[in-house]
């Protein structure tokens, strides 16, 4: 059988599985078994038993159920209401007002969350029923709700690059340190964009609220120090070369439980939901991560990623094309498969060309997880669109057409860090080794 013949097939194994409502994790393994059965001479069971063995035993993904931990334990605090306080007054004087705390709010917690969908719904609980009260038109607080979200994956601490880091074997700290420039940027082109509507729209701009004094508003920032002190511990600690990504995911556990126990919200029940939460998240991740693994080792054996790579060479494509190719490409795999899947699904056969193609490993991480939040945003499975369809009741549809704005903002941003790169690989160059 030929390699496109041989393709096709598998990929209509893997949608045929994944159509009958088999678990993604279970359906990766089951391709891969099946690949290896036909066309290759290794004995599968064997070959299933020590990847899988070997992709849950790597201390490098350690992180993963840390960083979940961590996330699940604040989103049980009463951080969201804290940070509103603290950054509403300062948010007053700029165009568009209070709808930058969305932008600016998703930011910080995308500091220490590492989920968008977490991101999404903590600030979510906070500024969807403060914005409505206060007057703000709906279209604008969903879609740069749904947009500002997404940051949750590329601000570090990212679940999706610590995932990309272990599939492509990345740096997970230089991911992290890669990914603060590109989150700001992403975050500042947000917020020019709800200044810009602002200006076209003062009609529909509530009126700004009584005038704080300088010191007034100090001592409402009080509020953020928790928060701010805890991205210090975490990235600091990665910046400076003190703590591993997994050391510092302990860290801010630990910093987190204080948090919870300093705003009087750590029970017992807390603490049970937000460790059994994250184990749950954690399961489904690392069963993923595992099929991913054994379809890889399974790829590998029959040949296709290389095969795949010669013949993207034999196109001739420019750097420039294969981006855009690929960006494609991972849209439209994440109208179907959430973003974590995207990744492992694709890296073992996607990391060869990207390599022979000349593209720096660590850059192509972040513009995966920027092209992964795309998908975040794009129906019928993009996550934040779920989680604002529970929040606000709304129609999917509604909600995709009014962060379609955001979808463009993030094309630009893609754009801005391929054709400047040292955006994304400045900062890791700085890190200690």
């Amino acid at each position: 059988m030929n390699d496109v013949a041989m393709a096709a097939l598998l990929i209509a194994t893997l949608f045929l599985i994944l159509g009958s409502g088999v678990w993604i994790g279970l359906t990766l393994s089951g391709v891969a078994w099946i690949g290896m059965q036909l066309f290759s001479s290794r004995p599968a069971g064997d070959a299933m038993a020590v990847t899988i063995w070997g992709s849950a035993s790597g201390w490098t993904l350690t992180a993963l159920p840390l960083f979940l931990w961590m996330g699940e334990i604040l989103f049980r605090t009463r951080l969201s209401q804290d940070m509103f306080k603290g950054l509403a007054p300062w948010m007053q004087s700029l165009p568009g007002r209070l709808l930058h705390t969305n932008v600016v709010g998703c930011a910080v917690f995308a500091a220490v969350s590492g989920s968008s969908a977490a991101t999404c719904a903590t600030i979510g609980k906070m500024s969807l029923p403060e914005l409505k009260r206060r007057g703000y038109p709906d279209n604008m607080v969903i879609g740069t709700l749904a947009g500002a979200g997404t940051l949750g994956l590329l601000i570090p601490p990212s679940i999706i690059m610590i995932v990309y880091g272990v599939s492509a074997d990345v740096s997970i700290s230089k991911l992290f340190i890669a990914g603060v420039v590109p989150g700001l940027l992403l975050g500042l082109l947000f917020s020019g964009y709800i200044m810009f509507w602002a200006l076209r729209h003062p009609d529909q701009v509530p009126p700004a609220d009584l005038r704080m004094s300088f010191g007034a508003k100090l001592r409402a920032s009080l509020s953020l120090i928790p928060v701010a002190l805890l991205i210090l511990a975490v990235l600091g600690s990665i910046y400076t070369g003190f703590a591993t990504a997994t050391e510092a995911a302990a860290v801010g556990v630990v910093g987190a439980l204080i948090i919870s126990a300093a705003q009087g919200s750590l029970s017992w029940t807390n603490f049970r939901e937000a460790l059994l939460g994250a184990t749950r998240l954690y399961c489904m991740m690392a069963l993923i991560l595992a099929g991913a693994a054994f379809l890889t080792l399974s790829m590998g054996y029959i040949g296709l990623p290389r095969h795949l790579a010669e013949w993207i060479a034999s196109l001739g494509l420019s750097q420039f094309q294969l981006v855009v190719m690929l960006a494609a490409f991972f849209i439209v795999l994440g109208c179907f498969l959430d973003g974590i899947s995207v990744v492992v699904l694709t890296m073992g056969v996607v990391m060869p060309t990207v390599i022979a193609a000349g593209i720096d490993p660590l850059w192509f991480g972040i513009f995966v997880v920027l092209v992964v939040e795309m998908a975040q945003i794009t129906p019928p499975v993009g996550f934040n669109l779920f989680v604002l369809q529970s929040m606000t009741g709304r129609d999917l549809l509604y909600i995709a057409r009014v962060t379609l704005p955001m979808f463009f903002l993030m094309v630009a941003a893609v754009l801005i860090i391929y054709f400047v790169p040292q955006l994304v690989t400045w900062l890791p160059r700085q890190m200690a080794p």
